[in-house]
Formats: C-alpha cells, structure tokens, sequence
C-alpha cells in the first residue's frame, strides 16, 4: 500500500465513522435514552 492509498483508506474509515456517530445521537433522542460519554476520567451519563 503506498501513501496515497493509505490516506484515501484513512478518510473513509473517518468519514464511515462520522455517519455512525451521527446515526447513534438520532437513535438515542428518538429513544430518549442515555447518551454515555467519559468526561475528565469520569463516567457521565446525558439525558438526550
């Protein structure tokens, strides 16, 4: 794998997981359920 392909492999791995992220939060407001984030070595949970 040269570098070009490797940075191309890189964006869409990113951008895949940008799409999750995004479907997760309208998942958990449609469900109006915890969002479960770490927070300075803490574990917080956010109502949606």
């Amino acid at each position: 794998m040269n570098t070009e392909s490797k940075t191309e492999l890189k964006n869409k791995i990113i951008k895949g997981l940008e799409i999750a992220y995004e479907k997760m939060l309208a998942f958990k407001k449609e469900r109006k359920s915890y969002l479960v984030i770490i927070k300075d070595n803490k574990i917080v949970k956010i109502k949606q």
